[in-house]
């Protein structure tokens, strides 16, 4: 277990959608301390070409009024893609927690030349979950990041 309660929520997350057949990436975006939104990959269960796990928290969070995604952090349990990267400018959020970026570095550079905070915690259960998915499941990986 992390030692965040925000990022142990984006773990288990990640535990639900590969309970669920997926891929195990999670997310919570929190504002002052609460959760708000909460969501995981599922591009698998749902067909989706778009539903990456920072994608569904936010589509779980609902629409917010724009000062609240500025006091928000979002926690993912992997580095964001170019995708969840772009979401993550448009609605100003200042701060991403990554559970790691091992085994995928996204757009971590860009959100930094943007001003957000990005902090890596290289969290071992985040790794260990996503090195186990793509040793079972390449072509499902490569599918997801467009390779």
């Amino acid at each position: 277990m992390a030692t965040d309660p925000f990022l142990d929520a984006a773990i288990a997350e990640a535990r639900t959608g590969a309970a669920e057949g997926g891929i195990p990436i999670g997310s919570v975006l929190v504002v002052e301390g609460s959760i708000v939104g909460r969501g995981h990959n599922r591009r698998v269960q749902n067909g989706s070409p778009i539903l990456h796990g920072e994608m569904d928290c936010l589509e779980n969070a609902g629409r917010l009024p724009a000062a609240e995604y500025r006091r928000s952090t979002i926690y993912t349990t992997l580095s964001p893609c170019d995708m969840c990267t772009g979401a993550i400018l448009l609605y100003g959020i200042p701060r991403v927690v990554v559970g790691e970026n091992r085994t995928f570095i996204g757009a971590e550079g860009h959100l930094r030349s943007r001003g957000v905070e990005v902090v890596v915690v290289d969290e071992r259960e985040c790794v260990e979950l996503m090195e186990a998915f793509i040793a079972a499941h390449p072509d499902l990986w490569h599918e997801d990041i467009g390779v």
